[in-house]
């Protein structure tokens, strides 16, 4: 088949044929040319594939901004990954000294708080105008934030920090069936993707050597409030997608601390003055226990803060499934860091219920491609 080629493009071919011979030292244009010119005229369509293939091959070989993106990405997942195995194993010690984790959980949000005003402030990070609306919207995913929030410091507290991890992967569990009770509801695909998650953690709760209810509970709790909060980020604050994640987080944090900390005073406040000197007692010195404390508050903070720059550096699919290794980075360097007794079977439910997860980012993945395309389809078939 023949393919047509424009004068003008034929000319370029033409212009493009001269210069290479004069930057290889030919002065001279001999008679031939015009023939070789009237050759490729007629094999222009196979000329152009070869300028498309050299163009590409071009693309291909542009190894140092390939090289670049790959080391951005390594580096904003060895930051994320340190700095949330950071705030674990000091969490954890804080709380294996002091057990009052709903005051830890307000100071972890004090301390979110008062960074964000200081980015805010210092002009770092822009802000919003609030206004009422604005307010309102927030009041709800900051309510179950905080529920998701102080629901996992109490899980923490009880449990170890690996099994704890293990549980909180069954989140995508309860936000399936959470969704489907608001209305919105995934594909087959998607509820098949989390039977390994919920084979995998009742393997593992049903061989963990302390295993404590209320802290499983709490690890449930803390499932269903985090499930809540992005279902209803999603519905009251589709109108403010202006706003950046990370200012989004700021007033969440700061709604959330208003939110915990009166009832924190109620349900523990009348120990905290004893703990804390049992605490300083536990500890190895006091400037032991108020590291730990200042560093679980600086950490759960920049975990988070890296987690919302990374959205806006990455795909989102990079990002789940970065997400996933999170938790078996975590659950690897807390059993190394306590020295947690793990059984066979233990460690073959958190696998299964690791893959469970990645299985889903996968499906919900897949499911989101899809919709973009469909999208795009019907978009083109309107302007067509």
């Amino acid at each position: 088949m023949v393919q047509y080629v424009s004068p003008e493009i034929l000319d370029s071919l033409r212009k493009k044929r001269r210069r290479r011979r004069r930057r290889g030292g030919e002065e001279k244009i001999d008679e031939d040319s015009d023939d070789q010119d009237d050759d490729e005229a007629s094999n222009a369509g196979h000329s152009l594939l070869d300028a498309s293939f050299q163009s590409k091959q071009k693309l291909v070989n542009r190894g140092p901004p390939m090289m670049t993106r790959a080391v951005k990405l390594a580096a904003f997942f060895g930051l994320w990954y340190s700095q949330i195995v950071i705030f674990n194993i000091f969490n954890k010690k804080t709380l294996i000294v002091f057990p009052y984790p709903w005051l830890l959980a307000s100071f972890q949000l004090l301390v979110s708080s008062l960074w964000m005003l200081a980015l805010w402030v210092s002009g770092i990070q822009s802000h919003p105008l609030i206004n009422r609306k604005f307010f309102f919207a927030l009041l709800a995913p900051a309510l179950f934030h905080t529920v998701g929030h102080v629901s996992s410091c109490v899980s923490l507290s009880k449990l170890a920090v690996s099994f704890a991890h293990v549980i909180k992967t069954s989140e995508p569990v309860f936000s399936v069936v959470l969704s489907a009770l608001h209305g919105q509801f995934y594909p087959i695909h998607v509820w098949f993707s989390v039977v390994p998650i919920v084979v995998g953690c009742a393997l593992a709760t049903v061989t963990e050597i302390n295993l404590n209810a209320q802290g499983l509970w709490a690890a449930l709790i803390s499932n269903v409030g985090f499930a809540l909060r992005n279902i209803y980020s999603t519905q009251s604050l589709y109108e403010f997608n202006h706003v950046e994640g990370l200012t989004l987080y700021g007033w969440i944090s700061i709604i959330s601390l208003v939110f915990l900390f009166p009832v924190a005073v109620f349900v523990e406040g009348r120990h905290w003055v004893s703990g804390y000197r049992m605490a300083l007692a536990g500890a190895a010195s006091p400037l032991s226990f108020y590291s730990w404390v200042l560093l679980s508050g600086v950490f759960y903070h920049l975990y988070n803060q890296t987690s919302y720059r990374a959205l806006d550096e990455i795909s989102p699919l990079a990002f789940s499934v970065g997400n996933t290794m999170k938790r078996a980075v975590v659950i690897a360097a807390s059993v190394v860091a306590f020295r947690n007794p793990v059984r066979p079977l233990n460690a073959l439910g958190s696998a299964v219920a690791l893959f469970g997860t990645f299985m889903y980012t996968q499906a919900t993945a897949v499911g989101k491609w899809k919709k973009n395309k469909k999208k795009k389809n019907d978009v083109a078939k309107r302007s067509s």
